[in-house]
Parts: C-alpha cells; structure tokens; sequence
C-alpha cells in the first residue's frame, strides 16, 4: 500500500542523491527518469501492470516509488546494504511496489507478454542496448503475431547498444507488426501523449529519445 508523501518531480534529484554506492548507474538510471515519472504520475492504473526490464539502473526507479510513497523517503538512505529491501538490481520478493525481479538483460518483454495475454495492460520498460539480447526478439515477434494490444514496450534509447538498427530501433518493432513511434524523452506531453493513443489491434513500441549530456 503507497505511503501518502505528497512529492513532485522537482523532488526527484533530491531523492536520488540519498542513493549511493559504486552500482548506482547513473547514467543508465537518470535516461529512465522522464519515462518513469509521467507512467506513475500521468499514467498507471491500480489494474496496469508495469514490468522494468531495465533493471541494472534502479536508482530513479526507486526515487519514483518513493515519491509516490511506495517506499518511504528515508529508506532510500540503505540503497544496496545489506538489511536494504532496495538492492542494486529489484527484487520484487523485497521492494515494495516492483513487479519483476529484473537486471539479467532480455527477459523483462517475455515476461511482459504473459502478463498482457492475461487480459492486463501492460508496460515494459527497456533500454535500447538491452535489444542486443536475441530473448527479446522472439517476444517482439510473438506479440505482433497475434496483436497483442495489451502491450506496450517503452525503449530509453541513450544510443548505447552495440548493433544499431537502420531507422531506429521503432522499425524494427514496426517490422514485427506493432505501431511505433519516436518521442523526446524528456518531453512529458510527448511521453503522455504517447501512453494515451491506444492501438487496441497491436503492441505499441515507444521510444524515448534521450541522448547523454556533452
């Protein structure tokens, strides 16, 4: 049950901050943060389902939780000790609020479509070098197959996998029979507008465009 904390947005940095320790992944962490926000303030329901996939950078996941009282404030202080439910990929047995267990790449999207064939609208959350994982791919093509509208892939793509796909990484979805589109990132209009088109015959891809700062 969500602990009423009454936090914002603008909060988050100061939220982040209290995590600490060689395997925060900032970076990997701080492309997730938009996306993260917008789907908890603007977008999830109490009968959505939202799986990260993207498990190897949790610190904005938690930060997230804990603005909207999943996870008490001060709890974020223990990130990755021992006695901490918050370890530095999530554990879904310990941490309040988390779906899956995730941080091993590519099995957060099969997952996600056994949730979606159960009649759940589903969201999982990825990142684009994750897809260099061949797991993900069947799950791709097995929900475009069928049309599974149920289910939405969100890819962060700070443009760090390895094998780059010719005209974004959203043809390649497309090609597998979802509807994809590219928006900003950090644009938190864009990223609504986005959840909020639904394509009730496919799985929509959306990918959130966040490149690293210079």
């Amino acid at each position: 049950m969500a602990i009423a904390q009454h936090l914002g947005y603008d909060d988050l940095p100061a939220l982040m901050t209290r995590l600490t320790g060689d395997e925060k992944h900032d970076w990997s962490s701080l492309s997730t943060l938009d996306v993260l926000w917008v789907l908890y303030d603007r977008v999830l329901t109490a009968d959505d389902r939202f799986l990260l996939s993207k498990g190897h950078g949790p610190a904005a996941y938690y930060a997230v939780l804990a603005a909207k009282g999943f996870i008490p404030v001060e709890g974020l202080d223990g990130f990755g000790t021992f006695d901490s439910p918050l370890g530095y990929h999530p554990d879904r047995v310990i941490a309040p609020g988390v779906e899956i267990s995730s941080g091993s790449l590519g099995h957060g999207l099969g997952i996600a479509v056994g949730r979606a064939l159960a009649g759940r609208r589903t969201f999982c959350l990825v990142g684009n070098g994750e897809l260099d994982e061949g797991s993900n791919w069947e799950a791709v093509q097995w929900a475009g197959r069928i049309g599974l509208g149920a289910l939405t892939a969100v890819v962060v793509d700070n443009h760090s996998s390895t094998y780059h796909w010719p005209g974004g990484v959203e043809q390649r979805f497309i090609l597998e029979g979802w509807d994809g589109v590219r928006v900003d990132g950090r644009d938190h209009e864009a990223l609504e507008a986005a959840f909020r088109h639904e394509v009730a015959e496919q799985p929509r891809c959306i990918v959130a465009d966040v490149r690293r700062p210079s």
